[in-house]
């Protein structure tokens, strides 16, 4: 499915690239002059985990992912530092959901955990942007953002002994990406795709050091496409 997103991206990218060099007027001509602009941005999502699992004492540990398509929603703040360099704010909420299949146990009550997440997304972006040409210009974008995650149960005394699945509250990803911007006759449109990587441990053990869940767990880290389409 990720791929499907990456596609759909690139499409939706190209689509729009053809429609602006069509354009004979060239849009918005002193739009990259604002020191600072402000904007919102939609998109799509799909997360899912990178595991990696230690030796432990459960040798046939078995855990799969299965991830499932969510939204993104939230608003940007554009510095420019540099006619070619933007800094970019965009705190906003994502929401997705991932079911965990621990293959190694027999019932289907132990095997499977449903994870719902909403995340606060703040990320800070730098953009290198290309000198434009005519209604459109590519960019690249990398930098880091702060998850705080509304559905970790990290607070619950409850683990998976009880059924509940527990993932850290406060979280840090980096991000790398690519777009362009289109500059249409009231706004500027900008689709970019990009990959959300985790830097820490997500996932919150099982109070038994031997759990049957958590315990072949050595890294649990959300991995994942975004598909964002900006306005400003």
């Amino acid at each position: 499915m990720n791929k499907k997103v990456f596609l759909f991206g690139v499409f939706i990218m190209i689509s729009s690239l053809f429609y602006a060099q069509r354009e004979r007027v060239e849009n918005l001509p002193t739009f990259d002059k604002k020191k600072l602009r402000y904007g919102f941005y939609l998109g799509l999502n799909q997360n899912d985990f990178k595991l990696n699992l230690r030796n432990s004492n459960i040798s046939n540990a078995n855990i799969t992912v299965e991830p499932t398509s969510g939204f993104n929603v939230g608003l940007i703040a554009d510095l420019r530092l540099h006619k070619n360099l933007n800094l970019h704010l965009e705190p906003g909420l994502v929401s997705n959901s991932k079911n965990i299949y621990f293959n190694h146990l027999d019932t289907k009550q132990d095997s499977v955990r449903e994870i719902g997440s909403t995340y606060l997304h703040i990320p800070l972006l730098l953009k290198f942007s290309t000198d434009r040409y005519k209604n459109i210009r590519p960019y690249l974008l990398g930098g880091i953002s702060y998850d705080y995650n509304f559905s970790s149960n990290e607070a619950n005394q409850d683990d998976n002994s009880a059924g509940q699945f527990r993932m850290k509250t406060h979280n840090f990803m980096y991000e790398v990406g690519i777009g362009v911007d289109i500059y249409l006759y009231f706004f500027k449109f900008s689709p970019s795709i990009r990959g959300v990587f985790a830097i820490n441990n997500e996932i919150k053990y099982d109070d038994d050091a031997n759990s049957k869940w958590t315990a072949p767990v050595n890294y649990m880290g959300t991995r994942g496409v975004f598909l964002n389409f900006s306005f400003q």
